[in-house]
């Protein structure tokens, strides 16, 4: 178990590339009940699983890394599913990442973001919206890498397993 700050727990599900390209990607395995069909070109091909509480909320992770020359790994891409009460409208979602994500309510520029019909944000390295009361997704990129169109597009490659 891999702790982080004082209320972070962290346990890897499960490991390993499972798709070999990326890009559009033909088949993956769910992301608890979502399926990811973009991954931005030039995300790294490792992937991890992570299933985690922070702050009342059940997050399921994908990450994806790459190695860095000289050792070490850095998060290219990472797909949440977020299930909790206090995610009970884009609101109170929107508040619950900038808790989160620790970033300046104030000064944090997000944009109305559709997905499909479903109501969310966008700025420059993340994006969320609001499935249900209580079910929220979140796509975020290391903005040293892609851009807000790189969110945008992963975000829309995401959608509920039919």
């Amino acid at each position: 178990m891999l702790v982080v700050g004082q209320s972070l727990a962290a346990v890897v599900v499960a490991a390993g590339a499972f798709a070999a390209s990326v890009g559009e990607v033909e088949v993956r395995r769910p992301v608890d009940g979502f399926v990811v069909e973009h991954v931005p070109a030039g995300a790294g091909a490792l992937e991890s699983d992570f299933e985690f509480e922070w702050g009342d909320v059940a997050f399921t992770e994908r990450v994806w890394e790459r190695q860095l020359e000289g050792g070490g790994y850095r998060v290219d891409l990472t797909v949440a599913v977020l299930r909790g009460e206090r995610l009970s409208d884009l609101g109170a979602t929107r508040e619950f990442l900038t808790e989160y994500h620790e970033r300046d309510p104030a000064g944090w520029r997000v944009e109305p973001f559709q997905h499909g019909a479903r109501p969310g944000g966008i700025a420059e390295d993340l994006a969320f919206w609001q499935v249900e009361p209580g079910v929220a997704v979140s796509v975020r990129v290391d903005p040293d890498r892609f851009g807000v169109e790189d969110v945008r597009e992963t975000a829309l490659g995401v959608r509920p397993v039919e």
